[in-house]
C-alpha cells in the first residue's frame, strides 16, 4: 500500500470511530509511518487517537504528537487538576482506597503506589484520561498480589527443613507482609540462612529475626 492511500485510509478510520472528534487532528504518511498532529480536548481521545491508526491494515509506526487543549480548562490550575484526580480515584469501585499517590505537573498526572491487580492499574488509569484538563497520565502504580501469611509460612517451613539441623526449635509467625523468627539454633550460621530464606520469599517486606543460640 502506497503512504497516499494509507493516508485516506488512516483519515477515514478517524472519521468513522465516535471515540475522537477527527476534526482537529492532522495526519502525516512517510513509508507507513503515521504522525499525528493537532489537538483534542481530553487525554483518553488522544490515546484513542493512536489506537485506531494502529489498527489500521499498512500502518508500521506511529508518532503521536497531539496536544490536548480543552477551551473550558484554560485558566485550571494543577491543584484544582489534583482535586479532581483525587476525587475520581475515590468514587471507582475499581480502585483500592489510598494505593494510589498522584502528582500534578502543568496538567501531566503521575499515578504512584500499588495495586494487588493489573485490572485496578489499568481502571486508575482509565479514570484519570477521562478528565478535562489532563495532558497526559504517567502510570507508574506497581502490581503486587497480596500476600497469604499460609503460603509464606509453608514456602519457609520448606526452605528451613532443607538447610536447619533441627527446624522444629524455629518458630514461624507471619503477620502481614513481616515474617517473625523466633526461637533458637546451634549455629550462628543457621541463624543467617533462616533469616535468608526468609527474605528469599516473594511478598516479604520485613524480617523481625529473634533466635537465640543455643550455647
Amino acid at each position: 500500500m502506497n503512504d497516499r492511500t494509507l493516508h485516506q485510509h488512516v483519515l477515514a478510520e478517524l472519521e468513522f470511530d465516535p471515540k475522537v472528534d477527527a476534526a482537529h487532528i492532522g495526519v502525516a504518511v512517510r513509508d507507513g509511518i503515521v504522525t499525528l498532529s493537532g489537538h483534542v480536548a481530553t487525554y483518553a481521545e488522544k490515546v484513542a487517537a493512536a489506537r485506531i491508526v494502529q489498527r489500521v491494515r499498512g500502518v508500521r509506526a506511529v508518532v503521536e504528537e497531539i496536544e490536548v487543549r480543552h477551551p473550558a480548562d484554560q485558566n485550571t490550575g494543577d491543584e484544582e487538576r489534583a482535586a479532581r484526580v483525587v476525587k475520581v480515584l475515590a468514587w471507582n469501585v475499581q480502585v483500592p482506597d489510598g494505593t494510589v499517590k498522584v502528582k500534578v505537573e502543568d496538567g501531566r498526572v503521575t499515578l504512584d503506589g500499588c495495586v494487588p491487580w493489573y485490572y485496578q492499574r489499568a481502571a486508575a488509569q482509565s479514570a484519570v484520561a477521562k478528565l478535562a484538563g489532563v495532558r497526559e497520565v504517567l502510570n507508574l502504580l506497581a502490581v503486587k498480589p497480596p500476600v497469604r501469611p499460609s503460603d509464606v509460612e509453608a514456602k519457609l517451613r520448606t526452605a528451613l527443613n532443607r538447610t536447619a539441623r533441627d527446624p522444629d526449635t524455629i518458630t514461624v509467625r507471619v503477620e502481614g507482609d513481616t515474617v517473625i523468627l523466633d526461637g533458637c539454633v546451634d549455629l550462628w550460621r543457621e541463624r543467617q540462612l533462616a533469616e535468608r530464606a526468609a527474605w528469599s520469599i516473594p511478598g516479604v517486606h520485613a524480617v523481625a529475626d529473634r533466635l537465640k543460640l543455643a550455647w
